[in-house]
């Protein structure tokens, strides 16, 4: 601390005095040309319903889905007689045996029955517009600040438009068709599925019945039903065997809905008829503008929290493809925001209070059998899709994920009995909307018994940023199950008579023993970190709760016997118990940092020597990757407190990918869309981008509300406002020159809050700010304990060489908001 550092602290009684807004940055993509493929359309959603408009003048087409079409039917996969093979493969693992352990698995841990069900298309809407393909002055868009999709252009003097939208509040999508002469909408509206399906005429609708797919020995039970209504402003609309064909209109406006049966993941018995037959009804009384003012104010209530400006320049006023192709020459600090918040668009277009979790692809697939099926990858990627949620103001956007955990802590019983011997609950590195718990691929990827303990994080991230005791309360059992389960599965090992997880993988990852690659271990370091966490995590909530002491003790006793963190030979963190990784490894997975992100068991002030280790482990990993994998090396840059590698990431990540379709390869980079390229899309990669950037502004993992923690060089001046951190605090931060220039924070719960800054600033009147001591008194904050790791004897722990920094703490009374200014 620098006693001679004064600090100016204006403690406002409301919340009256907002930060100076400075250019508002576009929030627009755009295109001077159609799509030419899907990774060149623009998504839209409603959480529940998606569409890509594609935005040919002569046939467009919005390809659409509906979250819970779904391959097979309820069931769960857990193989029945595996428990026999786990334990051979314990003691095996334990003995050190890790080859034949390796070729046991192989034998005998494939999956059982299925390894999951795919995510699926529902059908394709066409508008064949004859003549139009000699239009001129194209333009379509996507404004995410409205949530609107746009199409223009003009043919023999006419100026036509579309606007498309998947409307929050009447649960359809809706094409409006404008012309700027009376009677000149003429058009075909056709609609075609690769699903078993009937297409017919009823009245003035199309109506299409179709059918989910059987998938590995699943019956298809899905039932689904679209209807298409089109009303028109003068002219004339028909229903044939063909479409609907309408003719000579001034304007009209189509209206698309989707029903299922699906009820929940044990339950297929809804009316498909009746859900698309009520959703379409009520949709047509209610008149365009009004259905596009509803839309756009649901959706503004989320989007418009947060806002991002890090300066504009003439290269923001270029296509979208242009931008990208430019952005690595570092003149167009405006598609940086813009990125930060498509992420924002697109968790909010994906995933609603009350629907399914974002999966693999969000809701946007095209295909009978996506890419890994579209499902719920549980070892990163559908973590990942919530990491923006909190921190980002979007919180009610995380319960679709709190209400698959409810789902697995019942799914999950069954393969922790069966397949483990164990109480509580579990579940594997894959799920889907039936919420199997057993394993998915082969044992060197799926005998990984970690995904309830990962996806369980969230319940108390949710808690430190909301300070919902309640929510806290009824989630308390969810915690306390996947607990248990590790209460009866961890292996003591004999060396160090640490507690252990076996067998598990390092996700995805393997080395090598005489030649051979192995996968298959006991006590990987992700492994270690998870269940402390998850032990933690729940020892607290049951302190806060008053309840379930003994087991809470029973939590502390197990987590003493957890190993360290371990510093290797390269001074790097260990990935593995024993010290057997490869400086050249640049495995896409890099998840014995977890501890560092999204976690915070890693500490540039609390753990110094294994936050330099995990700055090696970086570095040997290389930064160029799959695109989910480049978008969380920015959150572990931003993390290491090195806004310019961080910001380097980004660079590689908005590198422009060849918007045709492929196989599955490396390398990242972002379509023309604007969607994450693993490739192939995954939605992943743009939601940890999203959580990355806002890492660099404003941090609250460490016991400390970190303000303007890293800043990359390239943005010298901006201003973020909205930005949520743990304890509840709202916040906005401006900066200059690369300094704090003000932050404006609001206390939505109150008690002391402790801040952390990197600049001079001084104080006037309201709470007196003093130097911090000891542990954050804030509940909210809960700091991990901190277990000094184990370093190899061939290497030296390096301690890391940090930016000057102060913490104060100050009282706060919930409701109100308090301003720092720079001197």
């Amino acid at each position: 601390m620098r006693n001679t550092i004064a600090f100016f602290l204006l403690f406002l009684w409301a919340a009256t005095t907002a930060l100076g807004k400075t250019a508002p940055t576009p929030l627009r993509l755009w295109y001077d040309q159609p799509a030419a493929n899907w990774n060149e359309a623009l998504p839209l959603g409603n959480g529940r319903l998606g569409a890509m408009v594609f935005g040919g003048p002569a046939r467009e087409r919005l390809q659409l889905n509906e979250e819970t079409i779904w391959g097979g039917g309820p069931n769960n996969n857990v193989k029945p007689d595996a428990l026999p093979a786990v334990r051979q493969l314990r003691a095996q693992l334990l003995a050190g045996q890790q080859v034949e352990a390796q070729a046991l698995a192989q034998a005998q841990m494939q999956p059982f029955g299925n390894s999951g069900m795919p995510y699926q298309l529902a059908a394709n809407v066409y508008l064949d517009f004859p003549g139009h393909e000699r239009a001129t002055a194209y333009q379509r868009d996507l404004d995410i600040g409205r949530a609107v999709a746009s199409v223009s252009y003009q043919l023999d003097g006419v100026k036509y438009r579309r606007e498309v939208f998947s409307s929050l509040t009447d649960q359809v999508i809706i094409v409006r068709l404008t012309a700027s002469q009376p009677g000149r909408i003429s058009c075909l509206l056709s609609e075609e599925t690769p699903m078993q399906h009937t297409l017919h005429p009823e009245g003035a609708q199309l109506v299409l019945d179709g059918t989910g797919s059987a998938h590995e020995g699943q019956e298809g039970k899905i039932r689904f039903q679209t209807r298409v209504q089109a009303v028109a402003e003068g002219g004339t609309v028909q229903a044939t065997a063909a479409g609907l064909r309408i003719a000579g209109a001034t304007s009209a406006t189509v209206y698309i809905s989707i029903g299922t049966n699906f009820v929940n993941y044990h339950d297929v018995s809804g009316d498909a008829a009746a859900r698309a037959t009520a959703y379409l009804a009520k949709a047509v009384e209610k008149p365009y503008k009004q259905a596009l003012a509803d839309h756009v104010a649901a959706y503004q209530r989320y989007f418009n929290r947060v806002t991002l400006n890090l300066g504009t320049t003439p290269a923001a006023q270029l296509p979208t493809p242009q931008r990208l192709a430019g952005f690595a020459q570092g003149h167009d600090p405006a598609l940086a925001a813009l990125y930060f918040q498509y992420g924002r668009y697109l968790l909010i277009s994906c995933s609603q209070p009350g629907g399914q979790p974002a999966n693999l692809q969000g809701i946007w697939n095209d295909q009978l059998k996506g890419p890994w099926d579209s499902k719920y990858t549980v070892n990163i990627n559908t973590e990942m899709n919530y990491w923006p949620a909190e921190v980002t103001n979007l919180t009610e956007l995380h319960e679709p994920l709190f209400g698959m955990l409810k789902d697995l802590s019942v799914t999950g019983q069954q393969s922790a009995r069966q397949m483990y011997g164990a109480r509580g609950w579990m579940l594997h590195h894959n799920t889907d909307i039936w919420r199997i718990t057993g394993q998915v691929d082969p044992p060197q990827y799926g005998l990984w018994p970690m995904g309830g303990a990962w996806l369980s994080q969230h319940l108390w991230d949710h808690y430190q940023f909301t300070g919902d005791q309640q929510f806290l309360r009824d989630y308390y059992p969810v915690l306390r199950g996947a607990a248990t389960y590790f209460v009866d599965a961890l292996q003591t090992e004999p060396t160090h008579q640490w507690r252990v997880v076996a067998p598990s993988v390092s996700p995805e990852n393997s080395y090598k023993i005489e030649g051979k690659d192995i996968a298959l271990v006991a006590g990987t370091t992700m492994d270690n970190q998870l269940v402390f966490d998850l032990f933690s995590k729940t020892i607290r909530a049951a302190e806060l709760l008053g309840q379930d002491q003994a087991f809470a003790d029973t939590l502390r006793a197990l987590r003493q016997q957890l190993p360290p963190m371990q510093i290797g030979q390269y001074g790097q963190v260990q990935e593995w118990l024993q010290d057997q990784d490869n400086p050249r490894d640049q495995h896409r997975h890099i998840s014995h940092l977890y501890g560092l992100y999204p976690s915070g068991q890693i500490s540039p002030y609390r753990t110094p020597e294994l936050f330099e280790a995990a700055r090696i482990t970086l570095t040997q990993r290389g930064d160029v990757s799959t695109g989910w994998s480049m978008g969380w090396k920015v959150n572990f840059w931003a993390r290491m407190q090195d806004g310019n590698h961080a910001y380097k990431l980004l660079t590689e990540q908005l590198r422009p990918r060849a918007s045709q379709p492929g196989g599955v390869s490396e390398g990242g980079g972002t379509y023309p869309n604007l969607l994450d390229a693993h490739p192939p899309f995954q939605i992943d990669g743009n939601f940890g981008c999203t959580a990355g950037l806002a890492e660099l502004f404003v941090q609250s993992h460490d016991g400390t509300l970190d303000l303007l923690p890293t800043l990359p060089d390239a943005w010298p001046t901006g201003e973020v406002t909205g930005l949520v951190a743990r304890g509840g605090y709202v916040v906005d931060v401006a900066w200059a020159n690369g300094q704090l220039t003000r932050a404006r924070i609001v206390s939505r719960l109150g008690g002391p809050c402790r801040v952390r800054v990197h600049r001079q600033v001084v104080a006037k009147g309201g709470p007196q700010l003093r130097p911090a001591e000891g542990e954050n008194p804030n509940s909210f904050y809960y700091t991990l304990p901190v277990k000094a790791p184990l370093v190899s004897s061939k290497t030296t722990a390096r301690r890391p060489t940090l930016a000057p920094s102060w913490v104060y703490d100050f009282p706060t009374e919930a409701g109100q908001t308090y301003q720092l200014r720079a001197q």
